[in-house]
Formats: C-alpha cells, structure tokens, sequence
C-alpha cells in the first residue's frame, strides 16, 4: 500500500473511538466504568464515576495503565481493580485498590503470573482472585527469560487457546486480604480453569464455573462447583450441557446459572436459566424459544464478559435475552412468565447488566450509537451520559439503521441496512456484510466497517440468515450441517430483494465477513459471480483440516453438526461445505485477511485458498498481521486495525468504483 493518509477515515474512526469495555454500579448509584482509548500506537483504560441521574464523568484513574475489571466493595466506599502497564507487556497484571470518593489507588498483589478479576467478599474484609497457579503443563526442561524449553510434550488436546497461545498455567482461585502488604493463599487445585466466582452472602463459600472432565477441549462441559474458605470443593449443580455464571441468592438458599440441557446445535445456543435448591434443580426458562445471553452483538458495543442472572429478590432475577437480534432484560422467576423489563421492539444490543438496590443498569448500544451507559426506569431507557458514544459525531452521528424483513427460502430473513445519510431511495453500492458464529446475529448497534464503508458512499446490508441465534430454535437448526446450502440461499435472497427494491446496484455488489462470515464469503464466490469484490478475514477454507488446526474444532463441529473426518462419509461431508472444493470457480477478486496467531480460525487454512488461487492465476491477495488473534478488527493494535480497514475500503473501491 502506498503510505497512510493520516487523516483517512480509517485513521479518524480507530484513533477517535472510545469504547466502555466494563461497568459497576455502586450502592449509592454510581456507575463506574472502564473507558478505553487509543493513545499513539496502544491502548489506555481509566476508571470513571458518572452519578445515577446523569451529568459530568469524573475520571478516577490516570497514567499509561490498562485499568479494568472494576469491584465495587459492598459498603461502597472503595475499588478494586486490575493494571497493567501499557509500555511494558512483560509486567504482569496485579490487584489494586483506592477509595471510590478520593484518594490514589495502591498496589494490592505482587503474583509471580499476575491477576485476571477480583472479587469482594460480602463483609468486605477479603477479596478473592483469579490468578494463573502452578508449574507450566507439557514443559520439557527449564524456560527462563531468554530462553525456551527444550520441548513441549503435549498430552491432551486443551493445550491452546487464542488469546494466549498455549495455555501453560491452569487459572485458580486465591484469597488475599483487603489491605496493603497481605499475601494471596491458593484455594483451588487441579488441571482445570476456574472462572466467575461468586460468593455466597454468608462468605462461607465461593461457587465457581469449570470443566474438570479429563480433556476439556474434547468433550467440554462446564458445571457449578462450589470451594469452601476451609477448602473443600463440591459440585453443585450438574447439566447435560454446559453451566455457568452462578449467582447466589439474597437468602443463600438458591443458586441460579445459566446452562444448557441437551446436545442438538440449537441447545448449545439456547441457553437457560436454572436454579439449584438442595441439590434439586429446575429451569425457569424452559419454555421459551430466545437464548439467554447477550448473543445479538455488534463491535460498537464489546464487553469483558456476558453477563449472568442477577438476583432481583429470593424467587426472581434478571437476565439479558436475545429476541430477533436484541438483548433485552427480562425479570425471570419461579410462580411467573418471562417479563421483558423494556419494550420488545426497542433496538437495543444490551452488552453488560447490573442491578443494585433495586436500581437497574445497562451497557448498551442503541439504534445505531456506539455502546454508552443507560439506566432502566419504569420500563424505559433512559442514558446516564455519553462517554461510549459522542465520538461517533464527526462521522454523521448517531447511525440509524433500517429493519427489513426480506423473504426467503426459509421464512423471512431480518437484515439491517446502513446508508449514506443523503442516499435517499438511490442505488448504490453495496457490500454484504456477513456476521460470525454462525450462531452470533448483527444487532442494531451497527459496526466500525458500517460507519467507515456508509461514509465512503456504500450501502452496507448486514442479514441474519438461517443459523443466526436470537430467532429460536428451528432458525438454528436449520443451518446444522448445512453450511454452503441454506445460508448462502437466504444472503442470496437478501441481495435480490435490495435489487428488486432499486436499493442496490447490481453491477457493484460486495461481499465481506470474519470467521464463519469470512466462510461464507469464501462460499458464494465459489457459487456465484455476482459479487465484484470479495474481502475474507480470518475464514476457514477447508473444513477437513479445520477440524484439527482449530483449537476448538473437535467439539465446535460437533456442537455446529458439522461432521469429522474419522471415516470416509465424514470427510466428504466436510469436504462439500469446504469453499477450497470451488477454488477452480472463483472469479471474484478476494482479499485474505488474516490475524497470524489466530488459533480459532488458523492461517494454514487461508493460505490453502490462496494458494489454489495463485496457482490458477486468479486475482488474489493474503495480508497478514502478525501478533494477532481472531478478534483483531476490534482488539487489535491501533495501526494494524487501520490498515485493515484501509485495505478493505480500497479494495471495494478498485473493484465496485465507489
């Protein structure tokens, strides 16, 4: 590429975006929240405080630091928090603590392998910590700064992930004291992660979620255990499926989670909530056909986790749903039905949820608008000011999104349209924009590609085929197994309901997507030659090889009901939804996005697709970031997310003449 202009869009948007990335909120009702920004070539992240009722934000937290994953103690008065320094990624991430009203924050703990989250005890006297413990797994010989192993000797699959790469220290539960100068104790043991503890309102115990089956990345299965303060650990509740994100009761009597109960597709997304009670378990959301879960998502609204049930009182909590690509809070209890807290139709992507003292709070992105904080009142939104989203102004304000419903094989289709603010009724080009999972859905929040490509002069068209969560289980199903046949006939339908309706412009149609949205790009160019430029980022070219290069692929394609390749009828299988079979067909230009560490969808698979292209002589080109994992769009560093986003403008602009 030629050198960056540095007032591009691209530049503009990235360096301009402010995301909240967590928020807490405190007793007497403030909200303090985590905001991220770009400084130079990295990240910076504060604490801020911003009143219930709105008004000014006043920053907590300052200095080339990465401040996240805030506790609010139970009194209210302090926070604690996890830093890191931006300048140095061989230091370590610790604990640190400071008083909610004044005061500078002090350094809590000292870990050798550093803190992931903390967690307040209920008298507010201890914290517990989730910090990595023990020698490294599968290590052959002595690492030591400057120097590696000898050799990894690898004895079960769960020996990698994407975020870090290798997954060398297994993550356990520590307890410290909440004071200066106190050292953390290990309670929990074991080659198995623990994650979300939660205490129960006694402080007798903490309950935690982990997979302790003999090779989590086989047969994975998440359940409820809980460890005592003298450390003995149990199991608490006990799924078919999956469980997750234990919340205790105010009374300490019930235990509720979310979890899964069966092993069709649609089960692993449908998610639920349970309650335990004496070891007896019972499912207050059985009959409903949405997922619990913030599972409609968009890039303007990121959040460090999905959020849990909250308990509203001893027989009811809150939780988020995802109904037609919306996450909603619903009140959710033993003697009643589901009860969305707002109104159903509103165009809400609720990314994070907090309750206290009856006060109810979300991070969320609404009708086009970068994620920002709001409160629930009387089932109404109201927003507690605009740190998330006023940096989208300069690019034309809020983004507002038009719902339509396109008819399709399968029923109708839902898909968000994005325009130029002055396009009118007007053809023009557009680019499908093609979302992961497959079981994510585009929310209405809309994404940083929207806003860069509606700016340049494009309509961007983002539809939630058949596969998409957030439509019920039937809408799910369908798509098991089927990848290459009813998804690309719903995109398909998709782009000539746009040409019927003089929206877009058949002789300048693009198509782009990351991950299952990067398949299904690589997919329809195989099968068609309608699109006239195609941008694939980290997709997934041949599904025999994925099935072992991922790191996940082994249970992924059993949970998707995609087939594996121990027998000759599985390989085939997998071989008829591979867009590497259709490579001699492609005609499209491509442009190959791909994050080199990614380990979800790895670049041997691209390079697979590429190489066939070359071969044949089609027009192709592989970019790669190196460092970088499978959310890099959103997580990467600053200038390799620019260039992204350039190379993918000026490659619909070569093609489609934009």
């Amino acid at each position: 590429m030629a050198t960056r202009p540095r007032d591009s869009t691209a530049s503009r948007l990235v360096r301009a975006q402010a995301v909240i990335e967590a928020f807490r909120l405190a007793p007497d009702g403030r909200l303090v929240f985590v905001k991220r920004i770009v400084d130079g070539e990295r990240y910076r992240s504060h604490l801020w405080a911003i009143p219930w009722r709105g008004g000014r934000a006043q920053q907590l937290t300052r200095g080339a630091v990465r401040d996240g994953s805030p506790a609010i103690s139970p009194d209210g008065t302090r926070i604690a928090f996890i830093r890191s320094p931006v300048a140095d990624d061989e230091v370590k991430a610790q604990a640190w603590l400071m008083q909610l009203d004044e005061g500078e924050a002090t350094q809590l703990t000292s870990m050798a392998h550093g803190v992931a989250s903390v967690h307040w005890s209920p008298d507010g006297r201890r914290l517990a910590l989730v910090a990595e413990a023990g020698e490294p797994r599968f290590v052959v010989g002595c690492e030591r700064k400057g120097r590696a192993a000898t050799a990894r000797r690898i004895t079960r699959l769960d020996f990698r992930d994407d975020e870090s790469g290798s997954v060398g220290r297994r993550s356990h539960l520590w307890l410290v004291a909440a004071r200066g100068g106190a050292r953390a104790g290990q309670l929990t043991r074991g080659d198995f992660d623990v994650t979300h503890p939660a205490w129960s309102p006694d402080g007798t115990q903490i309950a935690f979620a982990a997979d302790r089956t003999p090779d989590a990345t086989i047969a994975p299965r998440t359940q409820i255990w809980s460890i005592s303060i003298g450390g003995d650990v149990r199991e608490l509740a006990s799924l078919p499926g999956d469980a997750d994100y234990p919340a205790w009761s105010p009374d300490g009597r019930r235990l509720a989670f979310i979890g899964t109960d069966g092993s069709d597709p649609a089960d692993h997304v449908l998610q639920r909530v349970w309650v335990s009670e004496d070891g007896r378990l019972e499912c207050l959301t059985r009959n409903l056909d949405l997922a619990v879960g913030a599972w409609a998502w968009c890039d303007l609204a990121l959040a460090e986790d999905r959020p849990g049930p909250l308990w509203l009182d001893d027989r009811s909590v809150v939780v988020l749903i995802g109904g037609r690509a919306r996450n909603i809070p619903y009140r959710v209890g033993f003697d009643r039905a589901p009860e969305s807290l707002l109104d159903a139709d509103a165009r809400v992507a609720a990314a994070g949820l907090e309750l206290t003292n009856g006060r109810l709070a979300l991070s969320a992105a609404v009708d086009g608008r970068s994620v920002e904080l709001h409160a629930v009142d009387h089932g109404r939104l109201r927003r507690i000011g605009t740190e998330g989203g006023s940096w989208q102004r300069p690019f034309g304000g809020d983004l507002h999104f038009e719902e339509l419903a396109v008819e399709g094989p399968g029923g109708a289709i839902q898909v968000w349209l994005a325009s130029p603010s002055n396009a009118g009724r007007r053809r023009l080009p557009t680019i499908l924009h093609l979302h992961g999972g497959p079981t994510g859905a585009w929310a209405p929040g809309g994404t940083m590609d929207a806003i860069l490509l509606t700016n340049a002069g494009y309509r961007v068209a983002m539809p939630n085929p058949r596969g998409s969560a957030t439509f019920g289980a039937g809408w799910i199903e369908a798509l098991a197994g089927n990848w290459g046949d009813v998804d690309a006939a719903d995109v398909l339908a998709v782009v000539d309901a746009l040409v019927a309706r003089r929206l877009a412009d058949p002789r300048r149609l693009g198509v782009m997507g990351l991950s299952y949205g990067g398949f299904l790009t690589q997919w329809l160019i195989g099968v068609t030659d309608r699109f006239g430029a195609a941008v694939a980022e980290n997709g997934v070219a041949n599904q025999v090889s994925a099935w072992a290069n991922s790191y996940f692929g082994v249970h992924y394609n059993r949970r998707a009901g995609l087939a594996d390749p121990l027998s000759d009828e599985g390989m085939r299988r997998l071989w008829r939804s591979s867009p590497l079979r259709n490579a001699a067909a492609i005609r499209t230009p491509l442009l190959m996005l791909q994050a080199e560490e990614d380990r979800i969808c790895p670049a041997a698979d691209s390079e697979q697709l590429f190489t066939a292209l070359k071969v044949l002589g089609r027009e192709v080109e592989y970019v790669l970031y190196p460092e970088e994992h499978h959310e890099m769009k959103n997580y990467g560093r600053p200038d390799r997310r620019i260039d992204r986003m350039e190379r993918t403008l000026a490659w619909f602009d070569r093609f489609l003449g934009g």
